[in-house]
């Protein structure tokens, strides 16, 4: 049974530096989040380079989406593979990464020296720039992940164990509420499958990836125990962060909130100024974890924390990427597979709408005027369809001007 990935393995390969040079166009440019990535994408490297034809880059798409990590990043990371080899994977996630990562890290080192109420005031604008973006994130997800009454539920029952099980431990067994209830409810019309996906990769590589992702999940919380250094903390920390993640990227926002707010690491103002910086800023959203390093405490923090950061939270999205590689034709034609991420994707939606509650809400509404520019923005976003970043700068204008005026 061929497909159009097994067809495209005589088209001649690239280098890694043709790989970083188109990623980092697309790392310059690629605002908006990791659904209109996945459309500059297809418009840069199907449609234009044609380094794999639409039916190839679907077939990648479903697998990244089907995985825990950065959707988008997965699939840049894959298609660098596909064109460059190794190298090629790596050039593509440091040219889509690094120019978002460096402003993040860059806003982290000089944002204390940010004073007086117009400084304040922007900063308080990015906190509400938050609240739009994931209200508009919690809608989109809910009319594509939770379309009909029984994946509805399962989203109520993620927000309510999220709600009621505090930190990280809520937000996993939500997730596993989730694949359970969409194991009983979600096995009607499930898609089909036709493709075969070969990058070249054995399974004996495949499977032992996949063994490091797990030694590394269950073995980094255990290490860092024993040893105690807060640079494992940190690596661990982010490390889980990124292996939790279904849905998108906006779903990091309450993981890394239990990790490095509940640990008192990040001071919660910080976190809101960063998560909304980041949405100004072209490239994958994750990047929020540079950010976050930076201004951790205690050391390590500014550039050796956000280095720390940075690889721990796509590590593991990548190690489960091309470890499933080999294996994803067989695992994604079974239907139990299909109903139990169907499932994960609906908890993912009531996991979302807990943290636009706690704690984008209630850290960032504090006056009506805040609740009026909440809704502009979103109203921007949703009906407008304004960019995010011009969203980002209206809001942060918007409250440099009630700071200056002393509202």
């Amino acid at each position: 049974m061929g497909s159009s990935l097994t067809e495209a393995t005589s088209a001649p390969k690239g280098t890694p530096g043709e790989v970083f040079l188109a990623f980092l166009k697309l790392g310059l440019t690629s605002f908006g989040g990791p659904i209109a990535h996945l459309g500059y994408f297809r418009d840069e490297l199907v449609s234009r380079r044609r380094w794999i034809d639409e039916q190839g880059y679907a077939d990648l798409v479903a697998l990244c989406q089907f995985l825990p990590g950065p959707a988008s990043s997965q699939v840049g990371f894959a298609l660098g593979l596909w064109r460059g080899g190794p190298l090629g994977a790596l050039a593509a996630w440091a040219a889509f990464t690094l120019p978002s990562a460096i402003l993040l890290v860059a806003l982290a080192l000089g944002a204390g020296a940010l004073e007086g109420p117009v400084a304040q005031g922007v900063l308080h604008g990015l906190k509400i720039v938050a609240v739009a973006v994931v209200a508009q994130a919690v809608w989109g997800m809910a009319r594509s992940l939770a379309p009909d009454r029984q994946r509805s539920a399962i989203a109520v029952l993620g927000l309510a164990v999220t709600m009621l099980l505090a930190g990280a431990l809520g937000q996993v067994v939500a997730i596993a509420l989730g694949v359970l209830a969409g194991l009983v409810w979600c096995r009607g019309d499930l898609a089909a499958t036709h493709a075969v996906l070969s990058f070249g990769i054995s399974k004996r590589l495949g499977a032992a990836l996949l063994v490091v992702f797990g030694v590394l999940l269950f073995g980094l919380p255990l290490l860092a125990s024993v040893v105690g250094a807060q640079g494992l903390n940190l690596f661990d920390a982010f490390y889980r962060a990124g292996s939790l993640v279904f849905g998108g990227g906006h779903v990091v926002l309450p993981l890394l909130d239990a990790e490095v707010v509940g640990n008192g690491w990040v001071a919660k103002d910080q976190f809101l100024i960063g998560y909304g910086a980041a949405q100004a800023v072209p490239g994958p959203l994750f990047t929020f974890a540079a950010f976050l390093g930076a201004v951790s405490a205690p050391a390590p923090n500014g550039v050796l924390g956000a280095a720390i950061a940075l690889v721990a939270i796509f590590l593991p999205g990548f190690l489960l990427l091309v470890g499933t590689l080999p294996f994803w034709d067989a695992v994604r034609a079974r239907p139990l597979a299909q109903a139990g991420m169907r499932g994960a994707n609906a908890a993912v939606v009531g996991i979302l709408g807990a943290a636009l509650y706690d704690p984008v809400w209630v850290s960032a509404i504090v006056r009506p005027v805040d609740l009026v520019l909440a809704v502009a923005g979103f109203v921007l976003l949703m009906v407008w369809k304004a960019p995010p970043w011009s969203v980002v700068v209206a809001l942060a204008v918007a409250g440099g001007v009630l700071g200056a005026v002393g509202y």
